[in-house]
């Protein structure tokens, strides 16, 4: 599997860009509240990937080593929420690309690392009919 330390990534998101440290903001306020509502992104997420699947291969693992193509959009948003639910890792592959998006399981947001010249013009939609946003971080 890929390693991610150094690769560009980009962030799917409730905020449509990175919160700078020094924000005025109430960010772990909101933030709090957003998990506090982790199952409804759950439900967000995958149906992000849902509407995906149509156009691309998804391969998906709750342990980066076994990995299933075999499963329904339900199943797709019961890996979402185990994975809230124990904290532990979604990794979802985004085929024939080298793409690769996760959750953590504890988080408001995903991480897509290497996504290929086609797939965020055709994620950002995607993402914004579920209410979400597509953005890379800023370099620090």
């Amino acid at each position: 599997m890929m390693e991610t330390e150094n690769i560009p990534y980009w962030i799917i998101d409730v905020l449509p860009k990175q919160v700078p440290a020094d924000s005025p903001g109430r960010y772990f306020t909101v933030e709090k509240y957003f998990l506090a509502h982790l199952d409804e992104l759950c439900r967000k997420f995958a149906r992000i990937l849902i509407k995906l699947n149509c156009y691309r291969a998804l391969r998906v693992s709750m342990d980066n080593e076994q990995w299933t193509e075999d499963f329904s959009p339900e199943d797709l948003e019961t890996f979402f929420r185990e994975s809230a639910d124990t904290h532990s890792p979604l990794f979802i592959r985004i085929l024939p690309s080298e793409a690769l998006l996760t959750f953590t399981g504890d988080d408001h947001y995903l991480t897509l690392y290497a996504p290929d010249d086609d797939l965020l013009p055709l994620l950002r939609p995607l993402a914004a009919s579920e209410g979400l946003f597509v953005w890379a971080p800023e370099a620090s």
